[in-house]
Order: C-alpha cells, then sequence, then structure tokens
C-alpha cells in the first residue's frame, strides 16, 4: 500500500512541475536565460573521436622499433588498441562566422590506459581577423609529418625520426600566430607561427628546469597552382635545450686521421647547464588528379642539434639518470633525416602507399668508425626505413591499413650491430572514426 501511495505522490510531484514549465517559458527569468544558454553551448560544441585496433607480426621476438613501439621479449606478434581517441572541441564565432575562442579537449585510451593528448585554448584577434593566440597542450609547430592527424596519416606510424626528436609531438607552451580567417585576404594561404614551450613534451610529469624551446614555422596552406595541381609545404626551426644534471658533457671532435670520435668534457661549470636542441626543417607536399584518380608526393628533411644520453638519441623526459639514479651524461651529436611519401589514390576507396625515410643521428660517424673504443653506441647507428602498404576505405567511417615496414640499420662495430637485425613487420589495422 505505502508502494503505491508513494508512486501516486510521485507522479502528482511531477505532474506539477510539468505544468509549471509552461508559463516558465513565457516568462523573462533567469531560468529562462540559463536553458538558451545551454542551448546555444550545445550548438558549439561537437564530439569526434576514432579507435584504432590492429593485429602486428614480427621477424623476430623482443623486437625494439618504431612502428608502434618494442615487441614483449618473448612475442613476435600482438594485438593491441593504438589508439582510442576521444575529443571535444568548442567554439564561438562572430556574426560574420569568424572564430572568437576555441577551446579543445582530447583523451588517449588503450589497454594500458587512459592519457590527455590535447588541452589547449585559442582567442582570436576579431578586428582584422588575421591573428590568434594558443596556450595550453598541443601540437609543436614543427614540420609537416609531426602535425598530420594520426587519425588521417596513411602510414601507421610516424617515421623513425619525427617518434624521436619529438616523442610524443605534443608540449605544454604558448604560441602565437598570423593565420587570416577570411578566404578573401590574399594572404589567406599564408601562415606564422611562434610558440614557447617546456620541451620535454609529454614524456615527463612536468618541467623540470628552466630552460625552454622556441619554435617557429611559416608555411604555405594547400593552395592550387595549375589545373589539377596543388601545392603546399613550409620551414621550421627549433631552438632549446633541457638541463645537464652531470658535470660531463661528451662532444665529437676531428682527429689526424679526419674521423671523428667523441671525448669528454667535464667540468663542474657543466652541471645544470643548457644541453642543446637546434632544429632546421622544410617540408613540401604536391598533389595532382590524373587519369587513375589523385597522386601525391610529400617530402621532409630535418638537420641539427640533438642532445641525448649514450643508450638512446631520444630527447630525455626527466632528468637523465642511469640504473643507480646518478646523473648520466650528455652526448651532443649533428643529426639528419627526411621522409618520403608516394600516395596513389584509385576509385576513391583504394590507396597505395609507398614510404621511405631515414634517420642519422650522428653524421659525424658511420659505418666501422663506430665502435665504444669511441664512445660511440646504439644511438649513433642509421636506419633507413622502407615501408609499403595498402588501404582500403569502405566508406567515411571505417578504414582498413595492412602495412609492411622494412627498417635497415647500417653495420657498425657497436655490439649487436655487425649485421641488419630481422626486425621487419606486418600489420593489419582496422580505423573506426566518427
Amino acid at each position: 500500500m505505502k508502494r503505491y501511495f508513494l508512486i501516486t505522490l510521485l507522479l502528482l510531484i511531477v505532474t506539477e512541475v510539468f505544468s509549471q514549465l509552461d508559463p516558465l517559458w513565457t516568462q523573462d527569468t533567469s531560468f529562462v536565460k540559463e536553458l538558451y544558454v545551454m542551448k546555444n553551448k550545445f550548438q558549439s560544441l561537437s564530439f569526434t573521436g576514432y579507435l584504432q585496433l590492429q593485429y602486428q607480426k614480427a621477424d623476430s621476438a623482443g623486437i625494439a622499433g618504431y612502428n608502434g613501439g618494442d615487441f614483449p621479449t618473448a612475442s613476435d606478434e600482438r594485438f593491441r588498441i593504438r589508439r582510442g581517441r576521444f575529443r571535444l572541441d568548442y567554439e564561438r564565432r562572430t556574426k560574420d562566422d569568424f572564430y572568437r575562442y576555441y577551446f579543445a579537449l582530447q583523451f588517449d585510451g588503450t589497454e594500458k590506459g587512459v592519457n590527455i593528448r590535447d588541452m589547449f585554448g585559442r582567442l582570436y584577434e576579431n578586428k582584422l581577423n588575421c591573428f590568434v593566440a594558443t596556450v595550453g597542450v598541443f601540437n609543436r609547430p614543427f614540420g609537416n609529418e609531426l602535425n598530420y592527424s594520426s587519425s588521417l596519416r596513411e602510414s601507421p606510424e610516424r617515421g623513425r625520426m619525427s617518434q624521436i626528436i619529438m616523442n610524443t609531438e605534443r608540449d605544454l607552451g604558448v604560441m602565437i600566430s598570423f593565420e587570416p580567417q577570411d578566404r578573401k585576404n590574399r594572404l589567406y594561404p599564408l601562415k606564422i607561427d611562434a610558440g614557447i614551450f617546456n620541451g620535454q613534451g609529454l614524456t615527463g610529469s612536468g618541467e623540470y628546469d628552466s630552460y625552454k624551446d622556441f619554435i617557429g614555422r611559416i608555411s604555405l596552406k594547400r593552395t592550387k597552382i595549375a589545373n589539377s595541381l596543388y601545392l603546399s609545404g613550409g620551414i621550421s626551426y627549433l631552438n632549446g635545450g633541457f638541463a645537464n644534471g652531470s658535470d660531463v658533457f661528451f662532444r665529437s671532435y676531428s682527429i689526424a686521421s679526419g674521423n671523428y670520435i667523441f671525448a669528454p668534457d667535464t667540468s663542474s661549470a657543466n652541471r645544470y647547464s643548457k644541453s642543446p636542441r637546434i632544429y632546421y626543417g622544410a617540408d613540401i607536399q604536391l598533389a595532382w588528379e590524373n587519369a587513375l584518380g589523385r597522386s601525391e608526393l610529400r617530402a621532409e628533411y630535418i638537420t641539427g642539434t640533438q642532445s641525448a644520453t649514450y643508450t638512446t638519441s631520444v630527447t630525455p623526459g626527466v632528468l637523465a639518470v642511469n640504473k643507480l639514479l646518478q646523473p648520466e651524461p650528455i652526448f651532443v651529436r649533428n643529426f639528419d633525416g627526411a621522409y618520403f611519401y608516394f600516395l596513389q589514390t584509385f576509385l576513391k576507396k583504394h590507396q597505395v602507399i609507398l614510404k621511405y625515410d631515414w634517420y642519422d643521428p650522428n653524421t659525424r660517424a658511420t659505418g666501422m668508425e663506430l665502435s665504444a673504443d669511441n664512445y660511440y653506441g646504439i644511438a649513433d647507428v642509421r636506419y633507413n626505413t622502407l615501408g609499403a602498404g595498402y588501404i582500403y576505405y569502405m566508406n567515411d567511417n571505417l578504414k582498413i591499413v595492412f602495412y609492411f615496414d622494412n627498417p635497415v640499420n647500417e653495420k657498425s662495430l657497436v655490439k649487436g650491430y655487425s649485421k641488419d637485425l630481422s626486425d621487419n613487420t606486418y600489420s593489419i589495422r582496422v580505423q573506426f572514426r566518427f
């Protein structure tokens, strides 16, 4: 009896509430204003995401690599959730449909956990509609491959060099950009970015020194330059570094034979001094329509100075220490690298991809010059990688990727690198997108 009484009472209350809604909607109250604000907010809110599921087979168990990360020690095949992204975007525009401000928040979830990938806001200038300030965690404005979305990129992963010198792609900082919003502006294709960033990206728990990275880029958006021919490209520059926690820098010096060797520079003044990172980059993209469908060429070259440790040329995300938690010496290397894509699309649903990239972490020594006697190690070994694949675009929300990755390391006197390693990988990936 009590149950029926409670249900009857609840129905009476609900009826009374609904009977009051019509008068509320016809009155100018704060409640109505809040509802209108909420309605307008949701009109400016969007949700997007994608899920990448893949199977990989390697030539050998436990290989180290940059095609989805290292394999477990006893495994030469695996299923993975490579990326599971969910993104929220909120924007407000002027009456002329120019951006006023913009906010983005993106999460990445895999079988290993959930992490934040983007969290930034943009404030647009609306007098000239040419300038925008960005602050938060977002992609570094360097190069083309680094800023090309993983949901759109044809190869399963970025090149080895991109993953090493710009680990995790994103960083925390502030950026000012010249980016005209009005398509009628003659400078609309031009984009200029200049930003200051922490430097370690998302590889560490937070900033650990006072050094910052300056990154600048001048780029041309995709522009039609001839019948069915489109051009885009840019030049990039980074100048930064991080603190050396030890008293030792290893730098390469020329000897009588003309070869270079590493030698230690030991001084108490080196502790917490700047370990330099200076990069210069240039990239170009050409796309054209033809009888077969659509073709595209992409190329990017980067050179400069990279500081890291003896065992890796990856920029450290925390103060570099060894297994005994003692500060590790910093090795300063001259490097260069490039990547080249050729893409051919048939009938809009079929695409063939060929990719070649190289990364030489130490351009001052090569081949049999690399030996432990001269303080060279695995971080100084050059790699050339050839990739080939086929993509089937089932519809706007689903694509299937088949990809072969063939990295070739140079032969050297470094232990374990006297011949090419057996580290090819074969990947099948399914991507769902909404």
